[in-house]
């Protein structure tokens, strides 16, 4: 097979890139410009481009597939080369179909908590010595890239509402069919995607119909939205499984579940966690891990990069590093800590970095996500407004969104340090949360200096 890639250096495409030259493809690529990681793991492969920049000439009649990023445009010169020799082009998520079309298919969907089910059923799989393929939007611990292709008879993917490509507009993970298909939940998100909550909500009774005839949906049944969703998206040619938190305890900061009659300590904590881990043992156990399995591997799970991954560490202080931006993820993640750690002082530091959550018309919907936070302060640059070309963001729309009275707004990152310093850090949880960098703030230097 040969196979190239327009937009190579995506952190995606390049780990996919990778895993098809090992699996024995002829892989070429090209990108306008590439960013570390991307950079070295394409050269340790032999894979990077030789110059910067679009080159048609690479696009010939040999070619068995094109796939496209998402960040290449419908006018790229490649991309109209292709089209002109009426070659094969697929988006990301159409060509994982392709390589995994007899495969059995697990899609885990949701507005939050896809990329933690997703890599405790990896996790789980592989401590079950099970043989799959995979694609997960983070790194996980024991496993060498965030996506897998060869010739395994599973594969687990995190599907992503996002669109495809410049080509398709749809999302992602109508593009997967699943067998297997997990909804975490549905909270409205990315509006600059998707304008409105009806159409967001259209997009996940897409998926649902999009399941295999005999698959199975496990679904989160404490997701009043979901629900209703489910409900009015009835299919009789599926099966469905609910869950909810399962049976749990929390003793001195560590819980144990107890999962049909069986218990193990578990690493990770919080309710949406909690949530997490009943959905992915009943995608394993639809695979073939009994309950016993499953519980001796999740009990070594320690959560996936930049989900409450702690950073530091000491009898008084706990710091944390967390990817949630969007107002339900925010909420969960504050509701987790303070519900392991009652009697700890949880300092929360958000930072608004998306689209949707840097837009004033958005701000009402962070209303109470930081109402258990005993300090709260919300960070957002100058700088990443203008890179987002949106107009300025009054500190007074953050105040009325959140509805939190003792909330510090802040919006340079010498203020930010300057807040974090003056913090008592003696019994005290610190936790931040953003998909972004805190316009450069150091905060692994800041974790040691804590801890």
């Amino acid at each position: 097979m040969k196979v190239h890639f327009i937009s190579i250096g995506g952190s995606v495409m390049h780990q996919l890139a990778i895993a098809l030259k090992r699996k024995g493809y002829q892989v070429s690529g090209t990108d306008d410009e590439i960013f570390e990681p991307s950079k070295s793991n394409l050269q340790k492969e032999g894979l990077l481009p030789v110059q910067q920049g679009w080159q048609p000439s690479l696009i010939t009649p040999e070619l068995d597939a094109v796939i496209l990023g998402m960040h290449a445009k419908e006018d790229n010169p490649e991309l109209l080369k292709a089209n002109e020799l009426g070659l094969k082009i697929y988006s990301f998520p159409e060509y994982i179909y392709q390589e995994s079309s007899n495969k059995t298919r697990v899609v885990v969907g949701g507005s939050h908590g896809k990329t933690t089910t997703t890599s405790m059923i990896m996790h789980v799989l592989k401590y079950s010595r099970k043989d799959f393929d995979y694609l997960v939007g983070a790194r996980l611990t024991g496993f060498e890239q965030s996506v897998n292709i060869t010739d395994a008879p599973i594969i687990v993917c995190e599907g992503d509402e996002y669109p495809a490509s410049a080509l398709q507009k749809k999302p992602k993970f109508h593009f997967l069919f699943p067998h297997i298909a997990v909804l975490t939940g549905i909270a409205w998100d990315h509006i600059n995607v998707f304008p409105t909550f009806e159409f967001y909500l259209d997009q996940f009774r897409i998926f649902i119909n999009k399941i295999e005839k005999g698959g199975l949906l496990i679904y989160n049944a404490s997701d009043e939205v979901l629900m209703e969703l489910v409900d009015s998206t009835k299919r009789t040619d599926i099966r469905y499984q609910p869950y909810s938190v399962p049976e749990h305890s929390i003793a001195a900061g560590e819980t144990t579940i107890t999962l049909n009659g069986a218990s193990a300590h578990i690493k990770v904590f919080g309710n949406h966690n909690l949530l997490n881990l009943h959905a992915a043992y009943y995608a394993c156990n639809e695979l073939g891990v009994r309950t016993s399995q499953f519980l001796q591997a999740i009990a070594h799970f320690t959560g996936a990069s930049k989900r409450l991954e702690l950073m530091g560490s000491n009898e008084q202080t706990n710091v944390y590093r967390d990817f949630a931006h969007a107002p339900s993820k925010v909420k969960a993640t504050i509701e987790a800590v303070k519900q392991q750690y009652p009697n700890r002082q949880l300092i929360a530091i958000l930072e608004l970095h998306t689209f949707s959550s840097l837009n004033a018309k958005f701000m009402a919907e962070y209303k109470g996500s930081l109402d258990k936070a005993d300090q709260a302060v919300v960070f957002y640059s100058k700088h990443a407004l203008e890179l987002k070309r949106m107009p300025d963001l009054p500190k007074t729309a953050v105040h009325e969104g959140f509805q939190k009275n003792t909330l510090v707004v802040l919006t340079s990152r010498e203020e930010l340090a300057e807040w974090l310093g003056q913090c008592n850090r003696q019994n005290a949880n610190f936790v931040f949360m953003s998909s972004g960098n805190y316009d450069g703030l150091d905060i692994q230097e800041f974790a040691r200096a804590a801890t």
